[in-house]
């Protein structure tokens, strides 16, 4: 067969700028290797996250003495993120690279995008009330995605751990992973979408803190579907008697804690097996288990141990959530 010499685009439908059409191919004499970053230009202009977010900000600055905004700036900073520039003075670099350009709606000759002092002056602007309805705003996105209300939503509530290098405000040093880091809060629905996510220092969270943000998440929800279901669902450090209260007085919310795996068998030569426990007598059970155990299932808990879902050759439905557009 006759090799093809015709040059093709191989990211075909790029939205034009300024009344130009944008072609990406391989046979140009300007390359990149950042071109991810027209199909995410499509992706965010169809989502708005930038403007949403931005929208949640007071912006203090003089409004004729603007040359970038808000807007602008968030876009910037989420682009270089996802492009693998975590770092904020890379902006000093990127600002006048054509594809980031491209990606932000400026032409390669056109003014340079925002340098690092912006980014940095921006990531400090908003305060906690910003940043609380920040978080309400990528709740009301992820709600507004449904085509129709689903009857019932799990929530994955998790926390994990991330490694700062510097002195970064919130960062605490966390004796398990043995650095510094955050421990943010992140909730993805049971079909992996992602709801919202809460930046914390890097310690496991107490069950008042873990009622204070679930209240704000589920009346958030609850804004927008009123009587969906819901179940939450997270590891067994969160089933603490603070949230086994929040959800009793609710019935549509069921928590469903997961067991901890079972402990590794260490295989070294000097290991012996420990000696197995005496069960306790029938009826020798502490008050405060019982109690808990009463609270438990006053609340709604299905429990990874007793529920048939953890045991052999089981598996538990959930009905899914309808289709998001």
């Amino acid at each position: 067969m006759p090799a093809n010499d015709e040059t093709t685009p191989i990211l075909p439908g790029l939205s034009p700028i300024h009344g130009r059409a944008i072609e990406a191919r391989f046979d140009s004499a300007m390359m990149s290797s950042d071109g991810g970053l027209l199909v995410l230009r499509e992706i965010e202009q169809r989502l708005g996250i930038a403007k949403r977010l931005a929208a949640c900000i007071h912006d203090k600055r003089a409004p004729e003495r603007i040359v970038h905004g808000l807007d602008e700036i968030i876009r910037f900073r989420m682009l270089m993120i996802a492009a693998g520039y975590e770092d904020g003075n890379d902006a000093d670099s990127l600002r006048t690279d054509p594809v980031f350009k491209l990606a932000m709606d400026r032409l390669p000759d056109h003014g340079d995008l925002c340098s690092q002092s912006t980014v940095s002056r921006a990531e400090n602007l908003p305060d906690r009330h910003a940043l609380l309805r920040m978080g309400r705003a990528l709740v009301d996105h992820y709600c507004q995605s449904f085509r129709q209300v689903p009857r019932r939503i799990v929530l994955d509530i998790d926390d994990t751990f991330d490694a700062v290098h510097g002195g970064q405000q919130l960062r605490l040093f966390n004796a398990h992973h043995d650095e510094y880091g955050f421990q943010p809060i992140v909730v993805f629905d049971g079909q992996g979408r992602m709801i919202t996510a809460l930046l914390r220092p890097a310690c496991r969270p107490s069950g008042r803190q873990i009622v204070f943000w679930l209240r704000r998440l589920i009346a958030a929800l609850r804004d927008n579907w009123p009587r969906v279901e819901i179940l939450l669902r997270a590891d067994s450090h969160y089933c603490t008697p603070e949230v086994l209260r929040f959800c009793r007085p609710n019935g549509s919310i069921i928590f469903s804690a997961s067991r901890r795996p079972p402990r590794c068998v260490d295989t070294s030569p000097g290991w012996k097996p420990a000696r197995p426990r005496t069960p306790p007598a029938r009826g020798a059970r502490s008050s405060g288990a019982s109690k808990n155990s009463t609270m438990a299932r006053q609340a709604g808990i299905v429990s990874s141990a007793s529920s048939p879902a953890s045991r052999p050759g089981r598996r538990a439905s959930i009905p899914a959530s309808s289709s998001p557009t």
